[in-house]
């Protein structure tokens, strides 16, 4: 098959196209071949060598999230047996004609989305709904404030905040983002000058805080206590600006704020499998409905997998970019 190998660590250039042998799927897995996979960060991480794969997933074949169908399967798969239209997170190895993935790890797609939809789900949508409802423990009527909310998982997240019925903020480096955010629901919008955002979003928002889906880090820190409300939630994802922060504890003590740091990548079986049935009993039948729908920003070839790791670095994306790996050009 063809896929996506990282030759060594270092800047997008460091991407080629290789044809590598089919892997082979292990007991209880499935081998889906892959018509789109998902561009994100952390594959910008790992391809840069700060962020590599799992025990168990291709240290060199990149690549989190997939859509496609089910090839063939492993020894004591039963949820699968084959042609089934599937869609997932895996530790590695998406960026290619193929993946393996554990049957219990994988979703089915709602007949109501295309490829290029599906493919946009997997991670921007369980990282969202994971960030919002189990570690933030949001609830109707709260207010929320949402970071980087042009990026795959902010758009996402702002559709899942307004289902639930809260009152959506959300900031960005660029105006046109936010205006883009408002048809999806977002109340409004704060443009972040240098980490500077407070002000404007307690304007905005009427009042304080509840919980905050952070995908920026360090530079935030400062603004995030002053705008929490009491036993208000800031939940970090991304650390695009930075992994250290000076903090006021005074400010976190009055408040009684939480802050919880999450990740899914390194998350034991047991949770991935959990995720993957909110995957599919949850935010499929969301999608289903027309609640929620994926935001694709761009589609390129999976040969073309330098140019996509070039564009999302820029930031001029919107929602998600992706590899179609039905075009292996390369």
């Amino acid at each position: 098959m063809r896929a996506v190998f990282i030759r060594t660590p270092g800047g997008p250039e460091v991407l080629e196209i290789r044809d590598v042998p089919d892997p082979e799927p292990p007991f209880g897995h499935v081998r889906v071949r892959v018509h789109a996979a998902g561009v994100n960060r952390a594959d910008l991480l790992q391809r840069a060598g700060a962020y590599p794969a799992p025990p168990g997933a291709p240290p060199d074949i990149p690549g989190l999230e997939y859509v496609g169908v089910v090839e063939s399967v492993g020894a004591g798969v039963r949820r699968f047996s084959g042609g089934e239209r599937v869609y997932g997170l895996v530790g590695g190895g998406a960026y290619a004609e193929k993946v393996i993935a554990h049957e219990g790890e994988v979703a089915r797609v709602p007949e109501n989305l295309s490829d290029e939809e599906a493919g946009a789900v997997p991670e921007a949508f369980l990282t969202a709904l994971d960030a919002l409802l189990v570690r933030g423990r949001l609830v109707a009527g709260e207010r929320v404030l949402i970071h980087a909310v042009g990026s795959g998982v902010g758009t996402a997240g702002v559709q899942i905040a307004r289902a639930l019925g809260c009152t959506v903020i959300g900031t960005s480096r660029t105006a046109d983002k936010l205006e883009r955010c408002k048809e999806l629901g977002m109340d409004a919008g704060v443009v972040a000058e240098k980490g500077t955002f407070a002000d404007k979003v307690k304007e905005v928002a009427g009042g304080g805080i509840d919980v905050v889906l952070d995908l920026v880090g360090a530079a935030y820190l400062k603004d995030n206590l002053a705008v929490a409300a009491p036993r208000a939630r800031i939940v970090c994802v991304g650390l695009t600006g930075g992994t250290q922060g000076e903090i006021d504890l005074g400010v976190l003590l009055r408040k009684r704020i939480e802050i919880v740091g999450t990740v899914i990548r390194a998350r034991e079986l047991a949770e991935k499998i959990a995720l993957a049935q909110l995957l599919d009993k949850t935010i499929g039948p969301w999608l289903a409905r027309g609640m929620v729908k994926p935001v694709v920003d761009k589609v390129f070839p999976l040969g073309e997998a330098k140019e996509a790791h070039a564009y999302v670095a820029s930031n001029a994306s919107f929602g998600k970019v992706l590899l179609d790996a039905r075009d292996a050009r390369g």
